[in-house]
């Protein structure tokens, strides 16, 4: 057992025992805690070793021994990743346009990135971007070597192949070049990991001369840079969880001043992409709970306000606008209806029309633009895929939405013809149906005899999309029926959906993955052999759920959980405080406090007495779930129930490793392997 302090948080009248607050600090007491549980962690599970190893050489053999990505095009050049046999990353390759990607027929092929070897023995890599100057000279790279999310940006002269002086030591996602490659602008987080100011790097000159061009004060927005498609406009946005701005900068005068393309209004985002020699496009919310599109000038010598803005696409109520790509002669439109995601390829003289949609092929897939770097093209790749369908790269004709295939990832053994994947639509306890994506060997019958694992995430209006997975066929080869609850808080449904599961309709998201897993209950899976997962904010879920209807489930994974809700929404000095209070609520306020207190993981453990058995992850470096929280909950729910206590599980990184778990194709399916071997043991499927 932790040991325990005498600590308390009083707040609005209410008394709030936290024992576990020394954890709040990273101690040598609190690492060698941390050692502990893992130590306890691999003892604990020893006897899933052979399961864990027998699912790692299945998971792993799905993977092709070598892979190609789809190529993308520039004017010189074409680019695409290669991951050489037995390497975790995949090679930044490039050739000469028009030449076939096969280095072994084509001598023009050249690694221009060997990401391999970035991780310099660390044992973990994150690259942040990879982008190439226009001038394709020169490639801007970033990466994390410990997956705290602070990247060290370098740039490389791909003519020479060496990599430059100039070294940023703290940036954060996204960067822009100028038209004439001269400049590059880059964004830098704070202490709180907010991304907060954008900087501009003239490049062969020292870093210290770089200049900031934007700096965002409020501490609930976060600052994006990147480059229109067009080449011809440098686009910042700031942007909280409801409310934003954008800036335009000219490309060819990197140097002129940033300019508001239509202020900042409260509850108004809006989004940009610049059609070259027109309009920017602007994807907004005003006036449209689901968006609708705007054309505004590209600002030049002032700011302006969103009366320059003219409606070009309509608002539609069943399609969730969610961003533009702007090409010559149309637009790319991507959309969610129906809880899937399309696209939808329009001329840009007529923008409110039908033009093309183009719908995934799989049975609950989802299809999406892919890395489409040139303007001036007929054609777009995009990429389509599945659950249980590997990816398949297309090349889609703007005008006509005709397509032929360009690329399939192998999955050497994998037959998708042995899987089914269907939809069902459960009652909340509300009435609200919610949609469940079902995955499961075709020879898994959905009769109420099969078990299943249930995963959810439900925030932030995100979702995670039905990405191919070479560890899923192993639980479904097992019998095990696979649900996706779309539940409210994600985006599956349009802003609605996500706008009923946040603040104090948080609750909504709980009641829906319970609904769910009741729903599929007795009809359709055995109710007594149901485990359900999700990470971060989907921990958050899997703890509320945990405590509020732990009769419900065999097993529980809660990745990362972000479990001490009120504690940490407090504390405006760690990771998405602020600028997370649009999501969650900020309890300075009564009101959001009583909400957010009635479902906090951590502040209402179940009772002692059937609880179901939990494993919990979480790692040392992890900036946005402090690992401080999966500990202290862990503590908590050991002492209030010390019989159960054997049956909690903490898999906590103690060294490199990041919030989504560990880096690389194969350390990715080696955690993989460990979590499903977990879950199928407490499923009671042991082989």
């Amino acid at each position: 057992m932790a040991a325990r302090e005498p600590f308390e948080h009083r707040e609005h009248g209410v008394v709030r025992p936290d024992p576990y607050h020394w954890m709040s600090t990273t101690t040598p007491a609190l690492l060698d805690h941390l050692r502990a549980e893992r130590t306890f962690y691999d003892s604990a599970c020893a006897h899933l070793h052979s399961l864990v190893s027998a699912l790692r050489s299945e998971m792993v053999s799905r993977l092709p021994e070598a892979d190609l990505s789809a190529p993308w095009g520039r004017t010189r050049f074409s680019y695409y990743t290669r991951t050489r046999t037995g390497r975790d990353y995949a090679d930044l390759i490039r050739e000469i346009s028009g030449s076939a990607t096969d280095s072994k027929q084509n001598p023009s092929s050249e690694v221009i990135l060997d990401v391999e070897s970035l991780a310099d023995g660390s044992g973990y890599l994150e690259l942040g971007v990879t982008l190439v100057s226009p001038s394709e000279d020169l490639l801007a790279y970033s990466f994390d070597r410990t997956g705290d999310e602070v990247y060290e940006l370098r740039f490389r002269d791909l003519r020479t192949g060496t990599d430059l002086d100039d070294v940023v030591p703290r940036s954060y996602y996204g960067g822009a070049w100028s038209a004439d490659s001269t400049w590059f602008f880059y964004t830098v987080h704070d202490e709180a990991y907010r991304p907060h100011e954008v900087w501009r790097h003239r490049v062969g000159t020292p870093v210290a001369d770089d200049v900031l061009v934007l700096e965002e004060p409020d501490d609930r927005f976060e600052l994006h840079v990147r480059a229109s498609r067009s080449g011809d406009v440098v686009l910042l946005l700031s942007e909280s969880r409801d409310t934003g701005e954008s800036w335009a900068v000219d490309a060819h005068a990197p140097e002129s001043p940033a300019r508001s393309v239509g202020g900042r209004r409260p509850g108004v985002v809006y989004r940009a992409e610049h059609v070259r020699g027109g309009p920017l496009l602007l994807v907004t919310n005003d006036a449209a709970v689901e968006f609708r599109l705007m054309a505004a000038p590209v600002p030049v010598d002032a700011d302006q306000d969103a009366t320059a803005w003219v409606e070009a696409r309509p608002e539609r109520p069943d399609e969730r606008l969610e961003r533009v790509d702007a090409f010559a002669g149309h637009a790319v439109l991507s959309l969610r209806s129906d809880a899937a995601h399309l696209l939808r390829l329009v001329p840009l003289d007529d923008l409110a029309g039908e033009g093309v949609v183009v719908r995934s092929r799989f049975p609950g897939g989802a299809v999406r633009l892919a890395r489409n770097t040139s303007y001036d093209v007929p054609m777009v790749t995009v990429v389509d895929q599945a659950h249980v369908e590997p990816p398949v790269w297309s090349d889609v004709e703007l005008a006509t939405g005709a397509h032929a295939d360009v690329l399939r990832q192998a999955a050497p053994g994998h037959d998708p013809a042995r899987y089914l994947t269907s939809r069902l639509d459960l009652p909340s306890d509300d009435g609200t149906l919610v949609p469940v994506t079902v995955v499961r060997h075709r020879d898994t019958p959905l009769d109420g005899t099969a078990p299943a694992l249930v995963y959810g995430y439900g925030a932030y209006e995100y979702t995670f999309e039905p990405d191919w997975d070479a560890g899923l066929p192993s639980l479904l080869d097992r019998g095990v029926v696979y649900a996706h609850a779309h539940v409210r808080g994600g985006g599956e449904g349009g802003r609605r959906w996500w706008l009923d599961g946040r603040l104090e309709r948080k609750q909504h998201t709980f009641s829906d993955f319970a609904a769910v897993a009741d729903g599929l209950a007795g009809d359709h899976v055995d109710g007594d052999r149901i485990a359900s997962r999700g990470l971060s904010a989907g921990g958050l879920l899997q703890g509320a759920v945990f405590s509020q209807r732990p009769d419900r489930w065999r097993a529980v994974v809660a990745e990362v959980p972000f479990v001490d809700v009120v504690t940490t929404m407090f504390d405006a000095s760690i990771p998405l405080t602020v600028n997370e209070w649009d999501e969650w609520g900020d309890p300075r306020r009564k009101e959001d406090f009583d909400w957010m207190l009635a479902y906090s993981p951590y502040d209402h453990p179940p009772a002692a007495g059937g609880r179901p058995d939990l494993l919990v992850t979480g790692a040392v470096h992890d900036p946005r779930v402090m690992v401080r929280e999966p500990a202290k909950w862990v503590a908590r729910l050991r002492e209030t129930d010390p019989e159960w206590s054997p049956r909690c599980l903490f898999r906590v990184e103690t060294g490199a490793g990041a919030h989504g778990g560990p880096s690389g194709r194969f350390g990715h399916l080696a955690y993989e392997a460990e979590i499903y071997a977990w879950v199928l043991d407490g499923l009671g499927v042991s082989s």
